[in-house]
């Protein structure tokens, strides 16, 4: 019998939390039943094993991000747009270092499929649709901004820049400057 008021909901909030706190990495069976004062057993009959409690974490977050990241886009275009959703990212992945390292986490592809990773690639395609990139390009484009995006607020998040003479945000404005550039001035294929 499930023991009372646990739910994968609640499971996967908490899990989300403890990510948060500890790393996605150290996010395990038994360290979310220490959370709930529990034996690991007792979570199996709302999640499968750990590969899933990182897949439902995962879902959340990717979630959590798209919310955000529309909220940001609402009626923006061009350059705008650009800065508004590298913003929301960003500002996820420091607030959220946990979830955001969830995001990155490879879903199976029907997961994947139904998750908000799909709301990502919506909005970042339509933010390129304002740089008039058809495709390859627009898909050379949307590995490109992810790539600076991830980079960029992963060396943050770690810390990797504390040492550098230039304040973050003036580099983050400079890069989707740059980015902003670089978009507009897309080499034909």
């Amino acid at each position: 019998m499930a023991r009372a008021g646990l739910t994968a909901e609640r499971l996967t909030r908490a899990a989300a939390e403890l990510a948060d706190e500890v790393g996605f990495e150290n996010v395990t069976v038994s360290a979310l039943a220490r959370r709930f004062a529990v034996k690991d057993a007792s979570l199996y009959s709302h999640i499968k094993n750990a590969q899933d409690l990182r897949a439902r974490v995962a879902v959340l977050a990717l979630a959590e991000l798209a919310d955000r990241v529309a909220a940001a886009l609402a009626g923006r275009a061009g350059k705008d747009a650009l800065v508004a959703f590298a913003n929301a990212y960003r500002d996820y992945a420091k607030e959220h270092p946990g979830r955001y390292a969830a995001t990155q986490f490879e879903l199976d592809p029907e997961t994947a499929a139904t998750s908000a990773a799909s709301r990502h690639a919506e909005m970042t395609r339509a933010i390129l649709r304002g740089y008039a990139l058809s495709e390859p390009g627009q898909t050379d484009a949307v590995r490109f901004m992810h790539s600076i995006f991830h980079g960029y607020v992963s060396l943050e998040v770690a810390f990797r820049f504390r040492y550098q003479p230039r304040d973050v945000d003036t580099s983050w404005t400079r890069a989707l400057d740059a980015l902003d550039s670089a978009l507009r001035n897309w080499p034909p294929a």
